[in-house]
């Protein structure tokens, strides 16, 4: 954002010129003088109530600042702001993420698979501003959360707003990929992939996974599959988002991650296993590095008059002189 002038010229003028006619007007006249009456011959001498030279002065500066406005104002103030617009379209992208209760595991580093998960998808759609990123999350049931969009704020909202086992205890892998395909299958955009997020095997829903991978590549999808964490016993802890009831302790862990591969392959796509948090970021920046598209942009700048509210400002200062001039001063300064 920056501030311009339709008529730099006149108000270079302006400042040149206003301030030698005040200079000629004073050598002409003399200097204005305030005049005040001192009370009768031998009465008391008069002492206002307040120190009125101050008054007087900050009376004329803000007359001056009004001047000055106006002469902003004429000049044609204008506010240019330019902002980055995609000329070319990019990719449509929906990340399914499974929001089950073993999301809650702690061994994203001493954070939660989750919360990790969050945190990367935001940051994936982050480095993709042309591309349209939606959401879907997957428990008992799958349901698409945010259609895939540029509005950033949207997507980050619903992000931040969703939390583990918001969609019961299961994990409905088929029905997340299902959903992903059923919203991605009349796209126009030139790639258009699904990825998901989870960390165990399908136990819910009416599709079973495979079927539902197998789908897309008969529509054009690309599948990434990242399977998060390890097997074992792992630490959980997490509030219940239906119950407000707190559920620590540690769970094991049925990681299996040659289902996912088995999904993987019926969808023709990629599996990654991360069980580490920097093997997870990893694996996002592969499919930030895959599903990369060649796009142009250019530059739009928008420009906004202020020549009102510059006027305005100048009026009120100017007004509000006068006001005080003729109701405290008398009009005498």
């Amino acid at each position: 954002m920056r501030l311009a002038l339709e008529q730099p010229a006149l108000f270079i003028a302006g400042i040149i010129l206003i301030p030698l006619g005040i200079f000629i007007l004073r050598r002409l006249y003399g200097p204005l003088s305030l005049v005040l009456p001192l009370g009768p011959p031998g009465g008391v001498p008069f002492k206002p109530p307040f120190g009125i030279e101050w008054l007087v002065r900050a009376l004329r500066a803000a007359e001056y600042a009004g001047a000055f406005l106006l002469l902003l104002a004429a000049a044609g103030p204008l506010v240019r702001t330019s902002g980055r617009v995609w000329l070319s379209r990019g990719a449509d992208i929906i990340a399914v993420m499974d929001i089950s209760p073993s999301m809650a595991a702690l061994d994203m580093e001493g954070r939660s698979r989750f919360d990790a998960a969050r945190d990367l998808i935001r940051f994936f759609a982050e480095r993709r501003p042309a591309d349209a990123i939606g959401l879907a999350a997957a428990g008992n049931d799958a349901a698409l959360l945010v259609p895939p969009t540029t509005d950033r704020r949207a997507l980050f909202s619903r992000l931040e707003s969703l939390r583990v086992g918001e969609m019961g205890d299961g994990t409905a892998l088929g029905m997340g990929l299902a959903t992903a395909a059923f919203h991605l299958r009349n796209s126009a955009a030139p790639r258009r992939a699904v990825i998901l997020v989870t960390d165990g095997e399908n136990n819910a829903g009416a599709v079973h996974p495979e079927t539902a991978a197998a789908m897309l590549p008969e529509l054009g999808i690309s599948l990434w599959i990242i399977g998060i964490g390890r097997g074992g016993e792992v630490p959980v802890d997490y509030v219940d988002p239906r119950t407000r009831m707190r559920r620590s302790g540690t769970f094991l862990s049925h990681f299996n991650p040659e289902s996912l591969m088995s999904v993987s392959r019926a969808g023709g796509g990629t599996f990654i296993r991360a069980p580490s948090a920097q093997s997870f970021a990893d694996a996002f920046s592969l499919v930030d590095e895959k599903e990369m598209l060649a796009r142009r942009r250019g530059t739009v700048t928008e420009t906004k008059s202020l020549r009102v509210p510059f006027i305005a400002a100048a009026f009120i200062l100017i007004l509000l002189a006068r006001l005080v001039r003729t109701g405290i001063l008398g009009g005498r300064s």
